[in-house]
C-alpha cells in the first residue's frame, strides 16, 4: 500500500506518512524526468495526474493541482490567458478528482479560492481551511511558520476525514499577498502545504486507514 500526493514537488504533506512507515509517491513535472530521488520514504516522481499510474494498491491521496491560471490573485491576467489555460487547469483538476475516485482510498483536493470554487461543473468545496486554522499542529518553536491566512478550498471523497481545529493567532495576515506578485518566491511558497495542515490530516487519517489495512 502507498500514499500518492499529486501535483506536489515540496513533499511536505508525504512527510508524517513517510515517518510512519508508508512509501510516498509526490509526482510533479518539476521533479526530474531522468533521476527519480527518494528520501527516505518519500519518491520524488516526474510525472502529471492526467496520465501517471501508481505502482502498487493506494491507501491515500492528496492532490494540489495547479491553480496559477484560475487563483483570483491572477485575475487580472484571465482575459490574457484565455480559455486554453483555463482548460488545462481544470484538467489537472478533474485529472486528481477521478484518480481519487479511482483509487478507492480517502482522497483531498487542495486549491485556494479561485474561478474552480465558482464553476458549477467543479461544484462547491467540501471544506475551506486557513493555515493558521491547524498551526496548533506544530511545535510551539515552529508555529509562527503556520501563523498567516490564505483561505483554502478542499474537495474530498472516499471517507477523507476532515481534522479537527487547532488554531493560533494569524499574527502574519495574509503573508502570500504581502509577498507581491514581483516576488520570484511568490509562486513556490504559495504552492506548498501549510505546514500543520499536513500533520493534521494524517493524525485525522491514518488511524482509520491503519484498522482497515489490518481487516
Amino acid at each position: 500500500m502507498i500514499a500518492v500526493f499529486l501535483f506536489d514537488e515540496s513533499g511536505i504533506m508525504a512527510q508524517p506518512w513517510a515517518e510512519a512507515g508508508i512509501e510516498c509517491y509526490c509526482v510533479d513535472t518539476q521533479h526530474s524526468i531522468r533521476k527519480p530521488r527518494k528520501e527516505g520514504n518519500i519518491n520524488y516522481v516526474w510525472g502529471d495526474a492526467r496520465w501517471w499510474t501508481p505502482p502498487a494498491p493506494v491507501c491515500f491521496l492528496g492532490a494540489f493541482p495547479e491553480c496559477t491560471n484560475v487563483s483570483g490573485s491572477g485575475a487580472r491576467d484571465w482575459p490574457i490567458k484565455g480559455g486554453i489555460l483555463l482548460r488545462d487547469a481544470i484538467e489537472q483538476f478533474e485529472a486528481c478528482r477521478r484518480a481519487g475516485g479511482w483509487s478507492g482510498a480517502p482522497y483531498f483536493i487542495e486549491n485556494p479560492v479561485s474561478k474552480f470554487s465558482k464553476l458549477s461543473h467543479i461544484g462547491k468545496p467540501d471544506h475551506y481551511f486557513n493555515p493558521c486554522d491547524y498551526g496548533g499542529y506544530l511545535p510551539p518553536d515552529r508555529r509562527r511558520e503556520a501563523a498567516y491566512t490564505k483561505k483554502t478550498c478542499i474537495w474530498a471523497g472516499n471517507g477523507f476525514v476532515m481534522p479537527e481545529k487547532k488554531s493560533i493567532e494569524p499574527v502574519d495576515g495574509s503573508k502570500m499577498w504581502k509577498m507581491g506578485s514581483g516576488n520570484p518566491d511568490r509562486q513556490k511558497e504559495r504552492a506548498k502545504t501549510p505546514p500543520g495542515f499536513n500533520i493534521a490530516v494524517f493524525e485525522a487519517n491514518y488511524p482509520k486507514i491503519l484498522v482497515e489495512s489490518e481487516i
